[in-house]
């Protein structure tokens, strides 16, 4: 069976309790206002995030969202 890392994270039972996609989506927001480009699940530093794109006019954000908690852990601007 191939490695695959998300595996303990689905079968987790600490995994329900983890914020909502939307959620993420709402707190990033309030940080960064501005129109959701894409949202994926992903790690940090061994902590299990969703990033969140949101395109201003100033250029592209993406923000960190611990998926656990709801805090912001990073915020990257790009401004290409």
């Amino acid at each position: 069976m191939p490695y695959n890392p998300w595996a303990s994270y689905w079968h987790n039972p600490w995994y329900n309790r983890l914020i909502t996609q939307q959620h993420a989506v709402q707190i990033a927001l309030q940080r960064i206002p501005g129109q959701v480009i894409r949202v994926e699940m992903d790690t940090e530093n061994g902590i299990l995030v969703y990033e969140v794109n949101i395109r201003t006019a100033y250029g592209v954000y993406e923000v960190k969202v611990n998926a656990a908690n709801g805090a912001i852990v990073d915020i990257d601007f790009d401004n290409d």
